[in-house]
């Protein structure tokens, strides 16, 4: 054994009770926003996302209001 292993191990010690104090609480957790892939023809993609810039809209948009109104928001 070393002769500052007991040393170094208190100094570790005290390291992790301050850094235990000063945590933060976690904080709520939130919704994450993740991808939702399909696959669907070029001609048609490229069509839908000039009609969206048309309308103002996206197609993020239109496609969360098309399946909230189909099936409905998770309680």
């Amino acid at each position: 054994m070393g002769k500052y292993t007991g040393l170094i191990k208190q100094a570790r010690k005290l390291v992790n009770q301050e850094a235990s104090k000063k945590a933060k609480p976690a904080p709520e957790p939130i919704d994450e926003t993740v991808n939702l892939s399909i696959k669907v023809a070029a001609v048609r993609r490229r069509h839908w996302v000039a009609e969206a810039k048309r309308e103002g809209t996206t197609i993020t948009s239109v496609i969360i209001e098309a399946l909230s109104n189909r099936f409905g928001e998770p309680d």
